[in-house]
């Protein structure tokens, strides 16, 4: 008897040093258990818990938890399972601050909040479907972190972010003193955003120049929508991209989603809670 690559039996328990009757014996043997089957089952539960972690800190946490488990190993399973993160996508600039429109002072690192409707927080990002990048405006409420207004296209045109501005306009109740924060894309400054911004009374302030820091809530908001929707889906078009995204941002992060920063309770509770309580201490 001859197997592949010319090797014979003879040959093959010669060269592996066992006999020709304990090599049938193993061939016949059952399959044992799988020894991975339970760090298997902890990998999963910690990816259930903790989507976004790659590699290192996989086996970080695994290490925590008790198992004596190398990255080799872990890497070798997280992408037999499908475990690996997605990578990042390839970048797509979304803000252009080199155009000649009027820049407006940063007035909302030096604000307060102790209510809603004191500092919205407005920025872009991208989203890649199969065959094409599309554009998510969004407005934040910086004080209770809830999704205010949105918008998805396929262009960086103005008509991306109005509309995103049309919807907070349309759901709030614009508060004295209400400031509107940004970067200082053309899209924000443009004369129609400006300009709408102004009739409602609303105050301008945008980020200093090159510096993501001083729009933290909305670039937090960003990373999180992509760890927990975007790069869990794989959109087919821009039809199946806004209602998905749309599910995630009405009914999740708004209203079921834990924010660490209001007490760990969803921004509609948050905002709920707040209302309820300055209600309390009204006078009668």
């Amino acid at each position: 008897m001859t197997l592949n690559r010319g090797l014979s039996i003879e040959r093959m328990v010669e060269l592996g040093r066992v006999s020709r009757s304990g090599f049938y014996r193993f061939q016949k043997a059952p399959p044992g258990p799988n020894p991975d089957m339970e760090l298997r089952d902890a990998m999963h539960k910690v990816a259930l818990e903790w989507p976004s972690y790659g590699r290192p800190r996989m086996t970080k946490e695994l290490q925590r938890r008790g198992w004596n488990v190398g990255q080799t190993r872990v890497r070798r399973l997280m992408r037999e399972d499908n475990l690996l993160c997605v990578r990042k996508r390839k970048f797509v600039i979304t803000t252009d601050s080199g155009h000649g429109r009027k820049i407006y002072p940063n007035l909302a690192r030096d604000m307060i909040l102790t209510a809603t409707d004191q500092l919205w927080v407005a920025d872009i990002t991208y989203i890649r479907l199969r065959e094409e990048y599309v554009f998510l405006a969004v407005i934040l409420d910086a004080f209770s972190r809830r999704v205010i207004g949105w918008a998805l296209g396929r262009t960086l045109e103005d008509e991306l972010t109005l509309s995103a501005l049309h919807m907070a306009l349309a759901r709030r109740i614009i508060q004295p003193g209400l400031v509107h924060h940004s970067d200082r894309g053309s899209q924000y400054a443009s004369g129609d955003y400006t300009d709408l911004l102004k009739e409602g009374g609303i105050i301008i302030s945008m980020s200093r120049k090159g510096n993501p820091w001083d729009n933290a809530a909305c670039e937090s908001f960003m990373k999180t929508l992509k760890y927990e929707e975007v790069h869990r889906n794989e959109y087919r078009d821009l039809a199946e991209a806004r209602a998905s995204i749309g599910e995630f941002l009405e009914k999740v992060y708004n209203h079921k989603r834990l924010h660490s920063a209001l007490g760990y309770v969803p921004p509609a509770e948050f905002e709920r809670n707040h209302k309820d309580a300055a209600a309390r201490q009204l006078p009668l």
